[in-house]
């Protein structure tokens, strides 16, 4: 990078972000980063540009925050602020175009939950008991949005070791006044047999449409399967990575460990984990509901 290096510590504004606001994704706080970075920084060629995006995104790929969406974020960012045409443009009309369309670009974005709870909540019935793993911001937007039109309901949340994030989805749920009960990620056997569907959220999404998530997720997703309980993943699409993993060893390390554990990875405990398409019913995304076989082309759409 050319002049952000000295100006803008890209890693600290990223992690600043995200402990100052902790309803943001990592994959929307890269993409916020990446405006900043094209702010404070003149190019000279496009392909200047280029490189001072993957020194920005290495960068932020080097602290100890979840990568998955980050990834397929600054991918889709990067696309989407180059597809205008340049040719008769000089290099401060290129940034400004770039900049306008990376606004919009996040505008859109950050709509995404709330359109995919709207899709979500007419699945919700009244007396409904539904089962969730972790905290998924999405799955909690859902679920009190689902409570604002006075549907009734009871939810279930994995403590989710090692770090028990159910808490507080569950303190946060309760605060909207949502009946919710905490189990054991052990207890996920017990309960499935007695909820009416499985809503979870998701770090990544693959070309086969199957899911990247809080390590559980695919336990969870099984024992679903085996009890027919439909499995549903609340996911926004700028979380679709060009991946395909075949088994749990194919995701990347950095996308399953944090910085500070991918020394000792014989020791580490994968902070997430691959849940495969065939046991996962629906898709909720900001581009519909989709089966997870449409995952595929909706990628290839994506990325033209």
């Amino acid at each position: 990078m050319k002049e952000v290096n000295q100006q803008f510590d890209v890693a600290s504004h990223f992690v600043s972000i995200l402990e100052k606001d902790d309803n943001m994704s990592p994959g929307i706080a890269a993409m916020t980063t990446l405006l900043m970075v094209l702010e404070k920084t003149k190019f000279d060629t496009v392909q200047e540009f280029h490189t001072t995006i993957q020194s920005a995104v290495r960068a932020m790929r080097d602290t100890d925050k979840p990568m998955t969406s980050v990834v397929s974020g600054t991918e889709l960012f990067s696309r989407f602020i180059t597809l205008a045409k340049f040719d008769d443009k000089t290099m401060d009309e290129v940034r400004d175009i770039m900049l306008n369309r990376g606004k919009m670009f996040l505008a859109k974005l950050l709509e995404s939950r709330n359109v995919i709870a709207k899709q979500a909540i007419t699945f919700i019935s009244d007396g409904c008991r539904i089962l969730t793993h972790a905290r998924s911001r999405t799955v909690r937007e859902a679920l009190i949005l689902a409570a604002q039109h006075n549907k009734r309901f009871h939810v279930f949340i994995t403590h989710s070791a090692p770090d028990h994030h159910g808490e507080q989805m569950a303190a946060e749920l309760e605060k909207a006044g949502i009946d919710c009960t905490l189990i054991l990620d052990t207890a996920i056997g017990y309960v499935m047999e007695t909820v009416d569907m499985v809503l979870v959220g998701a770090e990544g999404v693959v070309e086969s449409g199957g899911i990247i998530n809080r390590i559980g997720t695919v336990t969870m997703a099984i024992c679903a399967r085996e009890m027919k309980k439909p499995f549903y993943a609340l996911v926004e699409s700028f979380k679709f990575c060009r991946l395909y993993p075949l088994n749990q060893r194919d995701l990347p390390d950095d996308y399953k460990y944090n910085k500070n554990t991918l020394k000792d990875k014989a020791k580490a405990h994968p902070m997430v984990d691959y849940t495969p398409p065939n046991y996962i019913t629906l898709l909720f995304t900001d581009l519909g509901i989709l089966a997870p076989s449409a995952v595929s082309d909706e990628l290839i759409k994506l990325y033209l």
